[in-house]
């Protein structure tokens, strides 16, 4: 696995390569992008969002530390690049079912919620990510309260 996530780096950060182009691993790099322009949307990167982000690459795909770590600093630099988030949404309606949809927003839910509050860019992203992943507001909500029920908060 690291191999292949080696390869996968490799080949993302030669030029002119795009992230459509590498339909194994698009899912898990639109997914981290994701996570990371909720982290990114606060004003201050906290070390709970952060750590937030890593759990659910690990969970989620199944990953060792190394490579959450990895894909993680993919997606910081991939996401900088980015002109919007059409293109990773894109991945993943083509890829995911509602309910999969669904969880990748109740796991922005948790990176937002991670510091304990919740910031009004942050909350315009997930309205606009869940938007693109064509999710049902009511949906939307649940997954939101989901996240802030398992913060605490």
């Amino acid at each position: 696995m690291l191999q292949t996530l080696k390869d996968l780096f490799d080949s993302l950060l030669a030029p002119g390569t795009q992230v459509a182009a590498l339909p194994a691993h698009s899912l898990q790099l639109a997914t981290a992008v994701l996570l990371v322009e909720v982290m990114r949307a606060d004003t201050e990167l906290q070390d709970s969002e952060r750590d937030a982000v890593l759990a659910t690459l690990r969970s989620r795909f199944e990953l060792s530390d190394d490579e959450s770590a990895r894909l993680l600093e993919l997606a910081h630099s991939t996401q900088r690049q980015a002109s919007d988030l059409h293109s990773f949404t894109s991945a993943l309606n083509e890829r995911l079912d509602h309910a999969q949809k669904v969880q990748v927003l109740e796991a922005m839910w948790q990176v937002a919620y991670a510091d304990g509050h919740l910031a009004a860019h942050e909350n315009h992203v997930l309205w606009r990510v869940a938007d693109l992943l064509h999710v049902p507001h009511g949906a939307y909500i649940n997954a939101k309260m989901r996240a802030k029920a398992a913060s605490g908060g």
